[in-house]
C-alpha cells in the first residue's frame, strides 16, 4: 500500500510498503536519493559487515555515493563488481560475489546491497537467500525495470542455458532505494524496457493506470521526475499488493508473467543480452494479447490499444522470424510450464488477466500472426 508522499520544492518522496508481517520492507521513490543520507539504509548497514554488488558501468557514476553514506556505520565495507550483461547472469557471477564474502569473513549479519539492474540485484540477492543459508540484502535499482520490477517482491536468480531464471530462490529484501535521477543515464533501450512492465502492470489490474501511461509516454521517455515518480510508485504499488496477497506465485501472482511465456522464449532463443528483458516482454504482450483476442476473450479494439502503447514506449510488437516450432520448443522449458505445458497469462478484458493453458492450434496461429513462420 502507498504510504504517502512527502514533497520539499522540487523533490518528491514517495513510500510503498511490501506487507509481508514481520518481513514486510519500504519501497522509497524519489529523486537525489543516492545523494543524500538515507536513515534506512544507513539504519539497516550500521555495525554490519556490507558487501556493495555492482558493475562498472553503475560503480562509475553511483557506487561513490553510496559507499559516502554506508561506509561510515559499517563495520567493515567490500566492493564486487560484475561484469555487465544478461548473459553474465551466472554460476560463474554467483561465485564471484561468495568469494567476496567468504573472504573477507561475512557472517550471518552481514548485509549484501545490490546497486544496479535487474541482473545485479537478481544475482546479489540469490547470492544473500543463499550464503550461510540467508542473509539480510537491500536492492537500489538504477534501471526503470529493475525499479518496477525485479527490485519488487523477493525474486532471486540465474540463469541456464536452457531456461531465465530456472535456478533462483524467493528471498524478501529489506529495503528498496529507488532514485530516478539515475534514470537520466539510461539509453532509450532501457527506459523502453521499463515502460514494458509498466505497460503490464497496467494492462494486468488497473486500466486508468494504462491510461496514464498512455497520456504521460513523452515525458515518460523523456524521464521528466514529475511524470516518472509518480508512475514508477504506482507500478510498485500494483506489484506489492500482488506479492503480498501471493508471495511465492501459487496462484495470482503469476499474472505478473503476462507476456512472459512468449517474452522469456525470445530471450533464450536469441541467447541472452541480445534482446533486453523488457523488449521481450513488449513482445511478447502484443503476442498474449493477440492470443486473447483470437480465443473471444478480449476485444480487438482493446487489443489494438495495447500494441499502441507497446509500440508508443518503443518497443518491439513483433518477435523473431522463428519456425513455431522454435517457438513452442522453447516455452516447454518455461519455469511457468508443467510438465512441459506452457501456461499463458490472457487478458479477459484490460485490467482483469488470468491463467490458462491454451489449445496449440490458437498458439500457432497468434505466433504466426506475430512472427513467426510456419516451418
Amino acid at each position: 500500500m502507498d504510504q504517502g508522499s512527502t514533497s520539499t520544492g522540487m523533490t518528491m518522496l514517495r513510500e510503498i510498503e511490501v506487507a509481508l508481517g514481520d518481513r514486510s520492507y519500504p519501497i522509497l521513490i524519489g529523486e537525489n536519493l543516492l545523494d543524500a543520507r538515507c536513515a534506512p539504509l544507513c539504519a539497516l548497514a550500521e555495525g554490519r559487515q556490507v558487501a556493495i554488488v555492482t558493475n562498472p558501468t553503475v560503480a562509475g557514476r553511483y557506487l561513490a555515493p553510496l559507499r559516502a553514506q554506508v561506509e561510515p556505520v559499517a563495520a567493515g565495507l567490500v566492493e564486487v563488481l560484475l561484469p555487465d550483461g544478461e548473459q553474465y547472469k551466472t554460476w560463474e557471477s554467483l561465485n564471484k560475489v561468495f568469494d567476496a564474502l567468504l573472504e573477507a569473513r561475512f557472517d550471518r549479519r552481514s548485509l549484501v546491497i545490490a546497486l544496479g539492474g535487474g541482473v545485479i540485484g537478481d544475482t546479489a540477492g540469490f547470492a544473500a537467500a543463499v550464503y550461510q543459508r540467508g542473509i539480510d540484502f537491500v536492492q537500489v535499482p538504477t534501471t526503470l525495470l529493475a525499479q518496477v520490477d525485479s527490485s519488487v517482491g523477493g525474486k532471486t536468480a540465474i540463469n541456464h542455458p536452457a531456461g531465465k531464471n530456472m535456478i533462483g530462490a524467493f528471498h524478501q529484501p529489506r529495503l528498496v532505494l529507488a532514485d530516478v535521477g539515475t534514470l537520466r543515464s539510461l539509453p532509450a533501450r532501457e527506459i523502453a524496457a521499463g515502460l514494458a512492465e509498466m505497460l503490464k502492470h497496467g494492462a494486468i489490474t488497473d486500466p486508468a493506470y494504462l491510461g496514464e501511461l498512455e497520456r504521460d509516454m513523452a515525458r515518460l521517455t523523456a524521464c521528466e521526475p514529475a511524470a516518472m515518480i509518480p508512475a514508477v510508485a504506482r507500478s510498485c504499488e500494483i506489484k506489492a499488493a500482488v506479492v503480498a496477497a501471493d508471495e511465492r506465485e501459487g496462484g495470482l501472482r503469476a499474472i505478473l508473467n503476462f507476456g512472459h511465456t512468449f517474452g522469456h522464449a525470445i530471450e533464450a532463443g536469441l541467447g541472452y543480452g541480445q534482446w533486453l528483458h523488457g523488449e521481450a516482454v513488449g513482445a511478447g504482450m502484443v503476442m498474449a494479447a493477440d492470443l486473447s483476442t483470437r480465443l473471444g476473450m478480449l476485444a480487438a479494439s482493446d487489443r489494438d490499444r495495447l500494441v499502441a502503447a507497446i509500440a508508443a514506449a518503443g518497443l518491439p510488437v513483433t518477435g523473431p522470424a522463428w519456425p513455431v516450432a522454435r517457438y513452442l520448443e522453447l516455452m516447454q522449458v518455461d519455469k511457468k510450464a508443467e510438465q512441459g505445458v506452457p501456461k499463458f497469462v490472457l487478458l479477459e478484458g484490460l485490467g482483469k488477466a488470468v491463467v490458462r493453458r491454451v489449445p496449440d492450434e490458437a498458439v500457432q496461429a497468434s505466433l504466426e500472426c506475430r512472427g513467426a513462420s510456419r516451418d
